[in-house]
């Protein structure tokens, strides 16, 4: 059985696009290979900055040949149902045979196919696989009719076995197979033949080529650590950034760089993101002071000077770069300074002119109705009403500062210290940079009250008002992320343990999205200083007409953005449209809580009882539930619950009347039958108040209790009794324990 190997040589490939191409070419070439009739015994696919490898152990020599024979029409059938079949056979009509059937005569297609050698099967899979690859992006180049991400240079097809390498031919526009690559673009670039995928990568790794990527990797990281560990410094983590890195080199080459002085005050976050983004650094901090002090970056070459030119020209590059950040920070800082205590008034002002949604308004809005939502949130939660307002307004002005336009992914971050320099106390300054977390399922989650205020405040306004102009989620489309925003709600409230009624928020947000903006016209300009006509008079009548012509524009938008909203006119379509959208996060409650081992199904149980929008009791209900039911005991009272319940909805459903009176303990005869009345009495009596105290634990663990005397009561009373009294008694014993049971939890959506 021989082994195959394939390069694809080419310009550099965009190091995200690495990972995929590789997945791609095995995907791609051993389905065709298994498709044609070949096997193997193992893949692996690999990728450089410019070469996608894949080497295959163990592939059949040839295919096998194949016989099948294929039944058709009947003999006599129309023409287009025969010259249909004779399409898909591949045969023509005089290879068609005339067999008797069941049904009479019809025709028969014998089709051979004799085996073929795993070099012809190779090439043309590959070919086919070259011409079709799913880059995201793709050129053509020269005048050729070939598309590849970048120029492809050579195609190296070799098949291996006891005899030696033999090499595929193949010519796809020009580019003919062999079997030789080349190593490093600068340190050797000459061009070497290989026999085995062993010989491949040992050469490439002499040519100074580490082929696998995960290899480059541990690389790069194992020197940058070691470097900054012998100056007392650590490398701040960033396993994006170097799968990223090791896809831009073939040979790594660890560099450490100094960051001058000057930039040593900017902000962390603003040292490392301008370094991650523009150059692709890696940032090195003082575990004493948390300082970014230096960088390490990463060369795809071995120099003579040990790496000094190209270290000091890096350097060279991130001090301009680190300059313009200096600018934005200073710049912004004297604006928050200037505005201490003003509501960050100047940033504020720009967002009025910040479209946040074009059927939601501006930035401004959609600020405002956070301010009103986190305070009413706020008491619920313990914040401070004052404090979760105020936060709300200036969360997110930071939006208008130079340094968040130039880096979006530092904004809550710069708000922060924006805020800070403004003299704003610690709570509100943390809310800006915390109210937008949580972001991922990994994140942390903001437990500070007024950053949890604002928070929710945050996303349930995102949620209502996509609700309200009807941009939900559908399918696998979720262009505003709305499925995170709930996600996130349910991780604020869960994690901090918070008991909110969620509808009544809903309606209010609803509400607030129908309110349209006060726009106040203004005044008409004063012409009695304007009587000397002059040219500044001019401009000032003119700028004043304009302004008022564009508030009229902004209200007029404004009142037909709120008149496209039906789905909230009315209180009680404002109520149904909140009924929805928690039905929403029960669906992504569901999805939260089966990532902890519970089932659907007890969460269902739980969610079609009363209070269902109020997600932490939701939660804890689910979770007692689902720990009574991995007992003996629950496992067991589901069934006699069911068994009751089926009984007593048979017998309602015959005679027509509801069993629910109220069974009486003197018409009792059987020694079971007392002992259920007994078990209902005092599980009622723990049940009730646990409820009304919300111990679902407690009241679940009575519940449960019950097992035993259901059980007996099965197995030693008849329910459907000759005496019509017993019979309505033990009915309405049999209510008793559905309603008991119910009053936990609708135990009829338990499966099994």
């Amino acid at each position: 059985m021989p082994d195959l190997l394939i390069e694809l040589f080419s310009e550099e490939i965009p190091a995200r696009m690495q990972k995929r191409a590789a997945e791609d070419l095995q995907k791609l070439v051993t389905d065709g290979l298994v498709e044609a009739g070949l096997t193997y015994a193992g893949a692996a696919a690999f990728s450089t900055p410019r070469r996608l490898t894949l080497a295959l152990d163990g592939l059949t020599s040839e295919s096998k040949a194949v016989r099948e024979e294929r039944k058709g029409p009947k003999v006599g059938a129309p023409d287009k149902a025969i010259d249909g079949f004779l399409r898909g056979a591949g045969v023509a009509r005089d290879d068609l045979e005339v067999r008797d059937d069941k049904k009479g005569q019809v025709y028969f297609a014998v089709i051979e196919k004799p085996g073929r050698m795993a070099a012809d099967i190779v090439a043309e899979v590959l070919e086919k696989t070259i011409r079709n690859f799913p880059w995201p992006k793709s050129m053509r180049w020269g005048e050729g009719a070939l598309k590849w991400v970048r120029p492809l240079h050579s195609i190296l097809c070799i098949l291996t076995d006891e005899a030696g390498a033999e090499v595929v031919p193949l010519d796809v526009d020009g580019i003919v197979s062999g079997n030789t690559t080349r190593g490093h673009r600068f340190m050797t670039p000459v061009a070497f033949s290989v026999v085995s995928f062993d010989d491949y990568e040992a050469k490439l790794k002499r040519a100074h080529v580490v082929l696998r990527a995960d290899e480059r990797a541990e690389a790069i990281w194992a020197e940058a650590t070691n470097q900054a560990f012998a100056l007392g410094l650590e490398v701040v983590e960033d396993r994006g950034l170097l799968a990223e890195v090791a896809g831009l080199v073939e040979w790594p080459v660890v560099l450490l760089g100094r960051i001058d002085d000057d930039f040593l005050g900017l902000p962390p976050e603003v040292l490392q993101t301008s370094m991650k983004e523009h150059q692709k650094f890696f940032s090195v901090k003082n575990p004493k002071t948390g300082r970014i002090e230096r960088f390490v970056t990463v060369a795809n070459m071995e120099t003579a000077d040990n790496g000094a030119t190209i270290l000091a020209g890096n350097q060279k590059v991130l001090s301009a770069r680190l300059a313009d950040a200096k600018f934005f920070w200073e710049n912004d800082l004297r604006v928050a300074k200037a505005d201490a205590g003003n509501g960050m008034k100047p940033w504020f002002d720009k967002l009025r002119d910040v479209t946040f949604h074009n059927k939601l308004g501006t930035q401004a809005e959609f600020i405002n109705r956070m301010a009103v939502l986190a305070r009413e949130i706020a008491p619920s939660i313990g914040a401070d009403p004052d404090a979760a307002e105020q936060a709300a307004l200036v969360a997110k002005v930071d939006l208008a500062s130079e340094m968040v336009y130039e880096f979006p992914e530092l904004q809550g971050v710069m708000g922060r210290y924006y805020l800070k320099a403004a003299r704003y106390s610690d709570s509100v300054a943390d809310a800006s940079r915390d109210h937008y977390a949580p972001l991922g399922p990994s994140d942390d989650v903001p437990t500070a009250p007024v950053s949890v205020a604002v928070s929710l405040a945050e996303k349930i306004d995102k949620l209502t008002g996509f609700w309200a102009i009807d941009e939900k989620p559908t399918g696998s489309k979720d262009p505003f992320a709305l499925r995170r925003a709930a996600l996130g709600v349910i991780r604020l409230v869960h994690s901090n343990d918070f008991q909110l009624s969620l509808i009544g928020y809903f309606e209010k947000a609803f509400e607030r999205h129908l309110a349209v903006p006060d726009y106040d016209g203004l005044p008409e300009p004063d012409l009695s200083d304007m009587l000397d006509r002059s040219i500044e008079a001019k401009a000032k009548l003119e700028q004043a007409k304009v302004d008022a012509e564009n508030m009229v524009a902004t209200a007029k938008a404004a009142s037909k953005r709120f008149e496209d909203m039906q789905s909230i006119k009315s209180a009680d379509a404002r109520k149904t449209a909140a009924v929805g959208l928690i039905s929403f996060f029960h669906d992504r409650l569901k999805v939260f809580l089966k990532d902890k081992g519970i089932r659907h199904d007890i969460i269902d149980a739980c969610i079609a009882m009363p209070g269902n929008d109020d997600l932490t009791l939701l939660v804890k209900r689910a979770e007692a539930l689902a720990a009574t039911l991995a007992t003996d005991d629950g496992e067991n009272l589901i069934q006699g619950f069911k068994r009751a319940n089926n009984i007593l909805t048979q017998a309602e459903e015959a005679d027509g009347v509801e069993y629910s009176y109220g069974a009486e303990l003197k018409y009792a005869e059987e020694p079971a039958e007392k002992a259920l009345f007994a078990a209902l009495d005092a599980a009622d009596a723990k049940i009730a108040p646990a409820m009304q105290a919300e111990d679902f634990s407690t009241a679940m663990t009575a519940m449960a209790a019950l097992r035993g005397p259901i059980d007996a009561f099965f197995t030693d009373v008849q329910v459907n009794a000759e005496s019509a009294l017993l019979r309505r008694n033990r009915l309405n014993l049999l209510s008793r324990i559905r309603n008991i049971c119910l009053s936990v939890a609708d135990l009829t959506k338990i499966e099994g």
